[in-house]
């Protein structure tokens, strides 16, 4: 058992496993879904920033409609959850942007518990997506929204794929912090 302990990710190759091992389908396997109007989608953002919105001037909170009006971007890849699919939302690098981001790492923090961190650099170098959406449907807390940390894995495989690059592939993101 200590290795789960050590690793965070474990919860969601679980979650997969006990799919598969009861032969149900797994939630991404599921039809997409148009937008639910009762689930919305928001991101708060804190640490290394320079533009709050929060009365303590700590953090910026993104409601639904300042996600969606930063300019959305598109990337077609498969990731080790999904077939080649296109993932469609706002640029990482446009979200660091818009709360002047200056530290180096993003430590992204999602509804299921887990936690990665990121380079800042990641988000020029591949382009990473932000995604609300999967194949021109919402994203959905049941299948990986209602963001999903989306980067070009089909386009870098020798770096983006293995555990490394799938560490990077967060879902369900509630929240970033951004770190020196």
């Amino acid at each position: 058992m200590q290795y789960f302990k050590v690793w965070p990710g474990w919860r969601r190759w679980a979650a997969v496993a006990a799919f598969v091992f009861a032969g149900a389908a797994p939630p991404f396997a599921q039809p997409a879904f148009a937008a639910d109007p009762a689930t919305s989608l928001s991101l708060d953002v804190d640490g290394e920033v320079r533009v709050t919105n929060n009365a303590a001037h700590t953090a910026y909170h993104f409601s639904e409609a300042q996600l969606l009006a930063l300019p959305a971007h598109s990337i077609t890849t498969t990731t080790t959850w999904t077939p080649r699919s296109t993932f469609t939302g706002p640029l990482l690098s446009d979200v660091l942007k818009a709360v002047g981001a200056y530290g180096s790492q993003i430590e992204i923090h999602t509804l299921d518990d887990y936690t990665c961190v990121v380079p800042v650099a990641d988000a020029d170098r591949y382009g990473v997506v932000v995604a609300y959406a999967m194949n021109g449907q919402r994203l959905k807390v049941s299948n990986f929204g209602p963001l999903f940390l989306i980067y070009p894995r089909d386009q870098y495989p020798l770096e983006l794929d293995g555990a490394a690059g799938d560490s990077k592939f967060a879902w369900q993101i509630k929240s970033m912090t951004i770190k020196q």
